[in-house]
């Protein structure tokens, strides 16, 4: 094993930073985020990723707005929404109202592994600009240096094993190099398919165990 590909949320984070903190903040901000943005190029890019999720080539941002609204609300991970938020969440971070969370076992392990010359890398729904925001403003300080690599939802869907092969290619490596942790069974399942080895982080402890996939509660169990 030579790489560690890790998930974000309920796996290196808590799941209540995104979900009671970061979708509520990007919620309440995207409208006027985009009404001051809406003629830069990095919202013209986004608009047209609503655009073409719509299947709708003539659509404005007003409406657009209102689907990304009720995407959040379903919460739909695509790629233009994600790339907003994460625009919305730079806003946050730079003004100090928003902070990254990494549990402290996390974080702990991270480092380990890199001081040993594993390469790491995340893989996660959100947007790679939001990965990068997250680790790099955490009470364990600015971690973004650990990483090799940082993937989203553009290199493929979380339960795609295709997504996972293409990981291996994009960082040189074969799959079975490659372990992947996350809280996600059917994510593992996707990745063992395409020939990882997976790690099932089950935080709560309270999931009736899955044979094809090791389970820990917390980054400490864990070693290689």
């Amino acid at each position: 094993m030579r790489a560690v590909l890790t998930d974000v949320e309920g796996t290196t984070t808590s799941v209540s930073l995104v979900k009671d903190v970061l979708f509520p903040y990007a919620r309440r901000h995207l409208a006027a985020f985009v009404a001051r943005n809406r003629e830069t190029p990095a919202l013209a890019e986004v608009l047209g990723g609503v655009r073409q999720e719509v299947g709708d080539p003539a659509l404005g941002w007003d409406d657009a707005v209102s689907v990304l609204l009720r995407w959040i609300d379903e919460d739909r991970k695509v790629t233009p929404l994600k790339t907003l938020q994460g625009l919305v969440w730079t806003d946050g971070y730079r003004t100090g109202e928003l902070r990254g969370h990494v549990y402290a076992d996390a974080a702990a392990k991270l480092r380990e592994w890199r001081a040993r010359g594993l390469s790491l890398y995340v893989y996660s729904s959100g947007s790679v600009a939001a990965q990068k925001l997250l680790f790099g403003h955490t009470p364990e300080g600015d971690l973004t240096g650990l990483f090799s690599g940082f993937f989203d939802t553009s290199v493929g869907g979380k339960l795609d094993a295709a997504s996972y092969a293409a990981i291996a290619s994009a960082v040189a490596s074969i799959p079975s190099d490659i372990v992947f942790l996350s809280d996600h069974v059917g994510e593992l399942d996707a990745a063992r398919i395409a020939g990882m080895d997976t790690v099932w982080v089950d935080r709560a402890g309270s999931a009736p165990p899955r044979a094809l996939h090791r389970r820990i509660t917390t980054f400490a169990e864990l070693d290689f």
